[in-house]
């Protein structure tokens, strides 16, 4: 078995990915360090021939569904945060329009743009992790980027203000 610090180099930054496009930037890095803690205590009983980024997806995913139930219990102090304005490349300063539209997306659908088109996994490893058979994965991938694809395009297609103001 490889060193575990050599898997944590390997997939740690596709398992930050995947995080934040779940659960936002915050939450995300708690949850990737859970998802390293678990999988370190996890990692000796692993097979050898096991696909460990397919396995450190799947914990992540669970680490997720546990911060999103936590969300659900916690009071909520103001009803809209700023949207902050950062380069750190996290999901919420990405173009505003885009982000919406990824977090209104249904969970299910979410889960799977983020574990197939952010994280690579093949439809069969994203069906593992969510649930459900290849086809639903498929499915829910397919009508999670349709829906990305008509808020964005909607979204460009109104003007800004400059715009606007240019053409008065």
């Amino acid at each position: 078995m490889r060193p575990f610090e050599q898997i944590v180099t390997e997939y740690g930054p596709t398992v930050l990915r995947v995080c934040r496009a779940v659960l936002g930037g915050v939450d995300a890095e708690d949850a990737w360090s859970d998802t390293f803690l678990a999988a370190l205590t996890a990692y000796p009983a692993l097979p050898g021939d096991a696909n460990v980024e397919a396995w450190l997806v799947t914990i992540a995913h669970r680490k997720a569904i546990d911060i999103h139930r936590s969300r659900a219990r916690r009071p909520i102090a103001v009803e809209r945060l700023p949207e902050p304005t950062a380069t750190t490349g996290r999901p919420e300063e990405w173009d505003g329009d885009l982000w919406r539209a990824l977090t209104a997306l249904p969970h299910k659908q979410r889960f799977a743009v983020a574990y197939h088109y952010i994280a690579g996994l093949p439809y069969k490893d994203v069906a593992a992790i969510t649930g459900g058979s290849t086809d639903a994965a498929r499915r829910a991938a397919a009508d999670g980027i349709r829906t990305l694809r008509a808020a964005y395009a909607e979204a460009s297609a109104t003007p800004s203000p400059a715009d606007q103001r240019g053409q008065s």
